[in-house]
């Protein structure tokens, strides 16, 4: 590390060039990467992706390109059919390769028709507002543009004042922060410069991938506020102990040379643990995952490369000068304002010192106590219930999702994303045959009489038998939408029991498809793996923590209360959400189930950002142990040198997540009260309770790292310290 910080000092100006074209050309790729982000929710491999391959290639169906056009009729007059469907065919030119379909007449005065294409969801939304300039309504009638692409049109700008809403929120409290840890400072502004550099860098490379891959909408709303958490963290962890190596003497360079030795190593294991979770969702089967997968893993990775390059230049550029602070809390005491000493007068009697040997005096009360919080808040977890997703998770004001409430409530929720169940009968004109149309008649008589289906469309027409007579389409709608419980249910049965009691003939081959049958395999398919992705990150994460403290013990502990921290984070969404107390509370949305991809990825950015605490606070304790070979003062001496950072550092980063928490958008907002559910116990009851208990059960077991595992590793070894007092007797002394 010494050698590469003394490279980076060297050429600090060229660094700084080669940022700050990172910070331009990111922030101009910023501003054109919206129109080519996406929410789609295909599962390749899947029965679900095969029909939609079908219906797509055969039937022109494209569900993900295809604009519903709603008319709401309040007066009728003569000819008014040939007027909506006149308006309807005009509005289609709007679109290229549009198509309007027949129109369909549905209680309350609702006629609606589509817009078929066969553009994919980024591009067929950048078309919306040409489409809203061709429609023309007839008087006495209101029409409105839906269908998935004007929707995500009109989520656009609702996510963008989501994130700068989000941002109005941590940007104030990071400030604020940095100021009452740094002073009035020029070193408060380094994290700031640290951020926008991360930040920018990413979305640059994300819009790059976003022209070879589906990206996800949420991605930019990703990036940028926990981006902005963890740049402001790893900045102010090593800009806090570059004052402290200031203070130790010596010169500028051998003080950044130091802090880069400690804190920045630190930061460099924190950021490799984010990662791996991250790292990880790039091998989901699932593109939608995958996608958030590129966005998260990005993070980290460009934060890891300012933190070894950019941030060293910062600090040789700033120097003394720029790190010195104006004592203003001293000022105000002498002006006898009651402004408290959170330290004593030596890092052996400061306030975290004095907590860290309170708790290691009775060690297995306080773990009891700290384990039994974390426990009942774990406990909800087991009423979790999962949904691929839902139209009543967004704001329901834009227009294209008032038309849609219009259609849903003449139809029916489950008639907006119906069950399309497309039947291959193998060879061209086989679908036209007896027995396949005997089988298609007795399933549509059994899937009629299932409490879950509305109604059921088929028929020998092009709309339902494709031109080659080799597959036809029976479509399903449900009463309830697509994603809730009882439609999920009723695709089980589906195919279960209905298709297979159908009887087709040997050689026809039956796909449910449609929104139902997708977001079911969406949940099987993400769920199937993230066992495996579980199972990996530990592992990964356990031998890099193994490199970082250099002991067999310590990572087991990290990992086992990391997941006690993920299971809180999980109870509480339950809690907070399908409970209604963060309706209550906070004016939340109450949701009877929880985005399916939320627990996934709070999984795999959770394991890393909870390490960031751990990795600096026993790095810490790490290197006095190294010195005294004594646990006490290793656990309070670690404590008390790192309890006001990483309190100011979860404050930002807990503000950070609030951002989502503070949008529209449901699946955000669980997102983000998860990751500040986690945060905040980890930097409470984990770091300040557990971790010194269970330091103080474990003694001298702590940094014992025999030879062999140190060779796997490529560390030195940690030997057994030599038995001396008992760690109770040692910690009450």
């Amino acid at each position: 590390m010494a050698r590469w910080t003394r490279f980076v000092l060297r050429l600090r100006w060229p660094v700084l060039g080669f940022w700050l074209i990172v910070l331009l050309a990111g922030g101009y790729a910023s501003t054109r990467l919206s129109p080519l982000l996406q929410n789609t929710f295909t599962v390749p491999g899947t029965d679900s992706e095969r029909a939609r391959h079908i219906l797509e290639q055969h039937f022109g169906d494209r569900s993900d390109g295809e604009f519903l056009v709603i008319y709401k009729v309040r007066n009728g007059s003569a000819g008014l059919r040939r007027k909506l469907e006149r308006s309807i065919r005009e509005a289609a030119k709007g679109v290229p390769t549009g198509q309007a379909t027949a129109l369909q007449d549905e209680p309350a005065g609702v006629v609606y028709g589509s817009i078929l294409t066969r553009l994919n969801l980024a591009e067929a939304k950048g078309y919306t507002d040409d489409i809203l300039r061709r429609l023309r309504a007839p008087p006495g009638v209101d029409a409105y543009v839906s269908g998935q692409p004007a929707i995500e049109h009109d989520l656009d700008p609702i996510f963008g004042k989501d994130l700068r809403k989000g941002e109005s929120i941590a940007l104030p409290i990071a400030l604020m922060v940095l100021l009452a840890v740094f002073g009035l400072s020029f070193a408060a502004t380094i994290p700031f410069l640290f951020a926008a550099a991360t930040i920018t860098g990413t979305l640059g490379i994300v819009f790059i991938f976003a022209h070879y891959l589906t990206m996800a909408t949420y991605v930019t709303n990703l990036v940028q506020l926990i981006g902005l958490g963890i740049a402001i963290d790893y900045s102010l962890l090593i800009v806090y102990r570059f004052r402290e190596e200031l203070e130790r003497g010596g010169s500028k360079d051998e003080a950044i040379l130091r802090t880069m030795a400690t804190a920045g190593r630190a930061v460099i294991f924190s950021g490799a643990t984010v990662a791996i979770g991250l790292g990880l969702l790039l091998f989901m089967p699932v593109p939608f995952m995958r996608s958030m997968g590129v966005g998260g893993f990005l993070i980290p990775l460009v934060s890891i490369a300012a933190a070894a390059t950019l941030q060293p230049a910062l600090l040789s550029v700033y120097g003394r000068r720029g790190a010195k602070r104006l004592h203003a809390a001293d000022w105000l005491r002498r002006r006898r304002l009651p402004v408290p000493h959170l330290a004593g007068p030596d890092v052996e009697h400061g306030f975290w010192a004095r907590i860290a040997r309170a708790i290691m005096r009775r060690p297995l009360l306080f773990f009891a106590v700290g384990a039994a919080l974390l426990i009942a808040a774990t406990v909800p977890v087991y009423g979790l219930q999962l949904t691929p997703g839902s139209a009543q998770g967004i704001p329901q004001t834009p227009e294209a999702v008032r038309g849609l409430n219009v259609l849903r409530d003449a139809v029916g929720p489950g008639a907006l994303s119906p069950t399309q169940i497309v039947i291959d009968a193998g060879k061209p004109d086989a679908a036209r045959t007896p027995q396949i149309q005997a089988a298609v008649q007795r399933l549509r008589t059994k899937v009629e009489a299932d409490p879950e289906v509305a109604f059921v469309q088929s028929g020998l027409g092009p709309r339902y038998v494709d031109r080659t007579a080799r597959y036809e389409q029976v479509i399903v709608g449900g009463k309830h939408e697509y994603g809730d419980e009882p439609a999920q249910d009723f695709v089980h049965r589906l195919r279960d029991r209905l298709i297979p009691a159908a009887g087709f003939p040997e050689g026809a081959r039956v796909l449910a498809g449609g929104g139902p049958p997708q977001g079911v395999d969406f949940l099987t398919q993400s769920y199937r793996y993230f066992p495996w992705l579980v199972l990996a990150v530990l592992l990964l994460t356990y031998l890099v923590l193994m490199r970082a403290f250099r002991s067999i013990l310590l990572p087991l502990k990290a990992v086992l209360l990391n997941l006690l921290s993920v299971g809180a984070s999980y109870g509480m969404l339950v809690v907070f959400f399908q409970w209604g107390t963060g309706q209550s509370l906070f004016a939340l949305y109450q949701f009877p189930q929880i985005e399916g991809w939320i627990p996934i990825f709070l999984f795999a950015m959770l394991f890393g950002l909870s390490m960031d605490y751990e990795v600096l606070l026993v790095t810490r304790m790490r290197e006095t142990w190294d010195e005294e070979r004594d646990n006490v003062q290793a656990v309070s001496y670690g404590l008390e040198r790192t309890g006001l950072i990483i309190t100011a550092a979860a404050i930002v980063m807990v503000a950070a997540f609030s951002g989502f928490v503070a949008g529209s958008i449901v699946g955000l907002q669980q997102f983000g009260l998860g990751l500040a559910v986690a945060i905040f116990v980890d930097a409470t009851i984990v770091r300040a309770i557990l971790v010194p208990s269970l330091m103080a059960v474990f003694g001298r077991w702590n940094w014992w790292l025999p030879v062999s595992l140190a060779r796997v590793v490529r560390v030195r070894p940690s030997p057994l310290a030599e038995r001396g007092q008992p760690a109770f007797k040692a910690a009450g002394r």
